[in-house]
């Protein structure tokens, strides 16, 4: 059974007279270095010249003694603790030009998503602990359920112990930025790895939109509107996960009308038929083996990113985008 930490289990102490630089200030790394400097935690946030978040970090540095902002060279080499919280096709490029060269013995080097590890597009030395502290949750949501004495449930994960302290400095990591209210969980690179492309993959991106896309087709080609088709297929998404989120699947099926619920029984094994899970299987076969991290790296490794650009386009393109846009203009409560 997996691990789990609270508040007690942690010491947040280990963190007093040490420097965090927490690299990129985007959704986790303005949440990460704001929680952590607001728990009294020195902070240098590490950002490249000319970078659009610097106002921001910079604002909030001015009322805040113990959070400071440099280029990422200045900030690793003035660091104890390094958190990488750049996107995975980039941070191998960071981490080997920027922040290796300014690492010393002793130091720790954090991640919140195992990828790079993983699949060894970066190899620390081995004279540096190497961690992970990995929110459950969107950087937002980070910092406004740190902000009302709560927090996002985190996992924690251990690669590298050269200090025999690796776990302990994790735990005091995710106190800090509030993980240790909800709870902390601690698994391996490895597991969170392979279980986050897949859940990506497989279901909450590509099987979800899919889902959605085809259901959205289907009902256009019999010839229904195309409003209402958006309104059936997608825009309910949200109410149905809503109430799986609150309570499980029970949840929502206590919730939902006998209608819905038999259909359920009755149809969704014939979409998730056992050549679906086949499928299923081989997507988590590439995960696995690094063939889905080699073709990603290797797609964005050019700069150019053509076919996933050309993809990205073409989707935007699709006629549910257009009704849906139409449709968000009609509910007020989208535009807070």
């Amino acid at each position: 059974m997996i691990k789990k930490y609270y508040d007690s289990d942690c010491n947040l102490g280990l963190l007093d007279g040490k420097t965090v630089a927490v690299i990129g200030f985007g959704s986790q790394g303005h949440a990460h270095s704001m929680n952590l400097a607001e728990s009294g935690v020195n902070v240098i946030v590490g950002l490249r010249p000319g970078s659009a978040h610097m106002p921001k970090a910079e604002a909030f540095a001015a009322d805040h003694p113990n959070f400071r902002v440099m280029d990422i060279p200045d900030a690793a080499a003035a660091a104890d603790v390094v958190m990488m919280l750049v996107p995975d096709e980039l941070a191998a490029d960071i981490y080997n030009k920027q922040v290796a060269p300014n690492m010393k013995e002793g130091n720790v080097l954090c991640f919140a998503h195992g990828f790079n590890i993983h699949f060894q597009f970066i190899k620390p030395a081995k004279d540096i602990d190497v961690i992970m502290i990995a929110p459950k949750g969107p950087g937002h949501t980070v910092r406004s359920q740190y902000l009302e004495g709560k927090g996002v449930p985190s996992l924690i994960a251990i690669h590298q112990d050269y200090s025999g302290k690796a776990r302990d400095i994790a735990l005091a990591y995710a106190c800090g930025i509030g993980a240790g209210r909800a709870g902390i969980l601690e698994t391996s690179f490895r597991e969170e790895t392979e279980t986050d492309l897949f859940g990506e993959q497989a279901v909450l991106c590509g099987g979800v939109t899919e889902l959605m896309k085809a259901g959205f087709d289907t009902l256009v080609a019999a010839g229904y509107e195309p409003e209402m088709a958006y309104f059936e297929c997608i825009h309910e998404m949200k109410l149905i996960v809503d109430l799986i989120n609150q309570g499980g699947f029970a949840k929502m099926r206590y919730s939902i009308s006998n209608t819905a619920e038999y259909g359920d029984y009755r149809t969704g094994k014939r979409l998730i038929t056992e050549e679906t899970r086949r499928e299923m299987a081989k997507v988590l076969t590439e995960i696995q083996n690094g063939t889905f991290a080699s073709e990603f790296m290797q797609e964005f490794s050019s700069g150019r990113q053509a076919k996933f650009l050309a993809t990205r386009r073409l989707e935007a393109e699709h006629p549910l985008e257009k009704t849906g846009a139409e449709l968000r203009q009609m509910m007020s409560w989208l535009k807070k």
